[in-house]
């Protein structure tokens, strides 16, 4: 299973509430009329996005925004979703959206252990950076131990379509794998809540 990941904000003076019913419009357009190969799409806000260029003076700190996951069955659902987001049915919902937006950012994530379900119910997502040039440990080593059942996932970036980390974990609590005395020299892990805002 892929996901489409799109991590965005409104651009400076958009009004959040309006801002957040495009979201919710977008994704009850997707959920009436679902193209082939979507499982699932969920929108969040996330108290952080600290590879999104965050608003105001440089230096400040990483402001918040939101996340969006597709869940697709294949590769090919993808095409499919870019398609049919500015297509018939979707297009004017997806436009009133994007009159909105101002910074964003996209990535392709891969299930590698886990539920789907954890997409829905984690309250935390870990972000799993991985040092240039490290040699890579198993997976489960990030995962754990404890992990709560449907409330954990383990997800790889796919291709570099932007700056996010290589791995997510969705979680109910950081688990003891991501901690820095486990995770190996030069990589690092950060801890995002978030928030359903939107989803089907």
């Amino acid at each position: 299973m892929l996901a489409y990941l799109f991590w965005h904000r409104p651009r400076p003076g958009s009004p959040v509430e309006e801002y957040e019913e495009t979201l919710r419009g977008f994704h009850r357009s997707l959920a009436h009329l679902p193209p082939i190969g979507l499982r699932s799409s969920w929108s969040f806000r996330v108290a952080e996005l600290s590879w999104l260029a965050a608003p105001g003076p440089e230096g400040s700190a990483p402001a918040g925004g939101y996340e969006d996951w597709y869940l697709l069955e294949d590769y090919g659902a993808l095409g499919v979703l870019n398609e049919a987001a500015v297509g018939r049915g979707h297009r004017t919902a997806h436009d009133h959206a994007a009159r909105g937006l101002g910074a964003g950012a996209g990535g392709l994530y891969s299930l590698q252990e886990g539920e789907e379900g954890a997409l829905r119910t984690a309250p935390l997502a870990v972000w799993v950076a991985r040092a240039p040039g490290s040699a890579e440990p198993g997976l489960g080593e990030l995962l754990g131990d404890g992990g709560t059942p449907g409330q954990t996932a383990l997800w790889r970036r796919q291709l570099v379509l932007g700056p996010a980390p290589e791995f997510c974990l969705l979680a109910a609590e950081v688990p003891a794998g991501v901690s820095p005395s486990r995770l190996p020299k030069g990589w690092s892990a950060r801890a995002v809540a978030r928030e359903a805002l939107a989803g089907l």
